[in-house]
């Protein structure tokens, strides 16, 4: 797993998702073809992302997020060569 990226991550430790090690290692999101960091969770296969929505909060108290389908390039941020 030293090169390949995992197909969907998230950033909450609630989700099965949720991966420590590789989050602490530092992970770029290009989507659509622009860096992006604010990323809540990404999907490649189904080509979607979960971004934040402003400050608004759900009734558990968790960030709003909203979904949105284009082209996932997820990357370690230690090994962007670009």
């Amino acid at each position: 797993m030293t090169d390949a990226m995992p197909d969907r991550l998230s950033n909450d430790p609630r989700s099965k998702f949720y991966d420590a090690e590789l989050l602490d290692k530092g992970i770029g999101v290009r989507f659509n073809g622009e860096d992006r960091t604010n990323i809540e969770e990404y999907c490649v296969s189904e080509g979607w992302v979960r971004v934040q929505v402003g400050r608004a909060l759900d009734r558990r108290g968790q960030p709003m997020t909203m979904k949105i389908k284009g082209t996932v390039e997820p990357y370690l941020r230690g090994t962007d060569a670009g």
